[in-house]
């Protein structure tokens, strides 16, 4: 199966999940939400402490797809080799989460919220959604990290 037609099956995947959240039954009650409340800010507070790159390469699962401006999907171990090669010195990326849900069994979720990047004279702000999956030894890894520019704030 090629790249792309992956990437379009894990982006509609992605959103058929994230647009599903109306109907409750598939969602674990809201209290199971802050795991993955906690587990985003962690991932913030590393990009904040260690830099983007090692906060990224922690908490991205081995398969894990990066959706970035002018890039098509970037998948697994193109994404890892995309982010070594990152140059995270000249800035920091950090995000506060806005919500979060996870699915019903308990492997699956997705938090969203709002990033901001900070360069030597400039803050840019925008917003973000991440998809995380459980991994067999508990800890959660982001399966889908996307996000947007520009949020008409200051």
């Amino acid at each position: 199966m090629n790249s792309a037609l992956l990437s379009g099956i894990v982006l509609v995947m992605a959103l058929a999940f994230m647009t599903s959240c109306h109907s409750g039954s598939e969602f674990a009650e809201p209290e199971a939400d802050s795991t993955l409340i906690h587990t985003d800010q962690a991932f913030s507070q590393m990009s904040e402490s260690r830099g983007m790159k090692q906060a990224f390469l922690n908490f991205m699962d081995s398969g894990g797809i990066l959706l970035r401006p002018g890039h098509l999907p970037i998948i697994g171990d193109a994404a890892r080799k995309y982010l070594q090669n990152a140059v995270d010195s000249t800035y920091r990326l950090t995000w506060e989460v806005s919500g979060a849900r996870m699915a019903l069994a308990g492997d699956l979720g997705y938090t969203y919220g709002l990033y901001s990047l900070k360069l030597k004279d400039t803050t840019l702000r925008g917003t973000y959604v991440s998809i995380w999956k459980r991994q067999t030894d508990g800890k959660w890894k982001f399966v889908l990290d996307s996000g947007n520019e520009g949020t008409g704030q200051p």
